[in-house]
């Protein structure tokens, strides 16, 4: 049967809708189980940083790698092979029984993750040319992806309550099958006849640097930032992305063209994704820890509660899209890393006053506002920055930019909040043991409810009453706040000021001069 150009590119933006439905679930709806596998596999705080960063790192290690393969072999046989893949590790997930299995399944999931993440963009890159329809899909998309994302915690917490934890993995399964039929249906193949090289030397050494950026940050303080292994494993970082610069500018085929950053739109726009992952994604790893432990939710009660901070990303990018046909994403994109700084702040205020709920959900859904008018707006900005046979490129740095900076923010505010909660614990308390300090901090952190009955075992001869733990969390929760604040607004004016909106915009002549 053959269908209608029209109907076609419906089914192939249900496909992509669909994976992106079930990215972000996989993002969001994760965290409100977190405390369980915790429980339920005794995994540590730092087990349970690497559960989440594993899948980011894991996306990282391969998107712009996954880009040139799909520009090479076709944006549809990579998605295809990423939908199968990422329907067979969750499953793998959901069957594990310790976190070491977990974590290993879960940098398994995020390699197909990147194979579907980066092809979706492309796909609807090239299936929509003209500069409306192309809006009008990239906003879907955006829209599907933050309903993944909003209704993620109540999806994850009501699973939990109805079912079990391996659900919120093995539910991919079900989605997995139905997004590789439409898929097969709808999308078309295509490709860039120029990429016939894959760049084996810019993949290895981009890997190793974020790995080793992740690892130092997550193992620093058992290690000793100053510490020979400490050093060692930061210097391979920085060896290693120096070598990554090298191999890009002498490889013949870059996955990454560095005379991109040259064209304001792009490098704009790329800080404005690296922002969201400076402050909004990595603290919905957290939250769910704030919402149960400092303020007593069970788990529908902080899905729900989860949603204030999520939802706004469902309804907002709509109203992204058209705010930058008028204005221009070099407007759009600061005012939203702004807004996302400035409902940190409501946040950090609620987070300090008797009654918290009063400004911190309003907080919270700013910061979902925020985010909404962000999130899509910089990936059709980039990707509208160059020519479309090198969109697989383009996306591929954007979605790298993106899980760089969120693998490292996962691992700095887990040091954050952790180092808040033992400075609560010295300045208040007067405790000034070492390593078993930290590890006391450390479950606090991961909010395991029964630290007080440890902490005998821990903390010997010290007598630590119940309300400190609490107190402990708060403060800790205060230092990542004005972390997440400060990085919003900071990644804001930089990026405003890379736009440079007063002076002419370069564009990609290819696309529509209101993109």
């Amino acid at each position: 049967m053959t269908l209608s150009p029209r109907r076609q590119g419906s089914f192939a933006l249900a496909a992509v809708c669909l994976s992106a439905l079930m990215l972000g679930l996989e993002i969001s709806s994760v965290p409100p189980i977190l405390s369980t596998i915790e429980q339920v596999m005794g995994a540590s705080f730092r087990q349970l940083q690497w559960i989440m960063a594993a899948y980011t790192i894991a996306m990282t290690t391969i998107l712009m790698g996954v880009g040139t393969l799909a520009d090479r072999y076709g944006r549809k046989r990579i998605f295809t092979i990423g939908i199968l893949a990422f329907g067979v590790t969750s499953l793998i997930c959901g069957l594990a029984e310790s976190a070491a299995v977990l974590i290993v399944a879960r940098f398994l999931q995020g390699l197909s993750a990147a194979m579907m993440l980066i092809c979706q963009i492309a796909i609807l890159s090239n299936q929509f040319r003209d500069g409306r329809e192309r809006g009008a899909a990239f906003a879907w998309w955006g829209m599907v992806f933050g309903a993944g994302l909003g209704f993620g915690p109540i999806v994850g917490g009501a699973i939990l309550a109805l079912a079990s934890w391996q659900w919120v993995f093995l539910i991919h399964a079900v989605l997995a099958v139905m997004t590789l039929l439409l898929s097969q249906i709808g999308v078309q193949e295509s490709r860039d006849p120029h990429a016939t090289h894959l760049d084996i030397k810019g993949i290895a050494t981009l890997s190793v640097a974020v790995f080793c950026l992740v690892l130092f940050v997550t193992q620093g303080p058992v290690l000793g930032f100053g510490s020979a292994a400490a050093m060692s494993i930061i210097g391979m970082s920085m060896l290693s992305f120096a070598s990554f610069v090298v191999a890009e500018r002498t490889s013949r085929r870059p996955m990454l063209e560095f005379s991109m950053f040259r064209v304001r739109n792009f490098s704009g726009a790329l800080l404005g994704s690296m922002g969201q992952n400076f402050s909004f994604w990595p603290f919905i790893i957290y939250l769910p820890i704030y919402f149960h432990v400092a303020l007593g939710y069970d788990n529908v009660q902080t899905g729900l509660a989860l949603l204030a901070y999520t939802l706004p990303t469902l309804f907002i990018p709509p109203l992204a899209e058209r705010l930058a046909m008028r204005y221009q994403a070099g407007i759009v994109i600061p005012v939203g890393l702004s807004i996302i700084g400035m409902g940190f702040v409501l946040m950090r205020a609620g987070s300090q006053s008797a009654q918290p709920g009063w400004l911190l959900l309003p907080g919270a859904v700013l910061a979902g506002i925020g985010l909404g008018l962000t999130n899509t707006t910089t990936t059709n900005t980039i990707t509208a920055a160059v020519s479309a046979e090198r969109v697989g490129m383009a996306s591929g740095a954007d979605t790298s930019a993106r899980m760089i900076s969120l693998a490292f923010n996962i691992a700095v505010m887990g040091f954050i909040l952790v180092e808040g909660i033992m400075a609560y614990l010295r300045n208040k308390l007067g405790i000034v043991e070492g390593a078993s300090l930290r590890l006391f901090a450390e479950k606090i952190a991961a909010g395991d409810i029964a630290v007080l009955e440890q902490h005998s075992a821990l903390l010997p001869h010290i007598a630590i009453p119940a309300e400190a733990v609490n107190e402990a969390l708060v403060a800790g929760f205060g230092w990542v706040m004005v972390y997440g604040a400060a990085s919003a607004f900071l990644l804001a004016a930089i990026s405003f000021f890379i736009f440079s909106p007063g002076r002419s915009v370069q564009r990609n002549p290819e696309m529509p001069q209101n993109t």
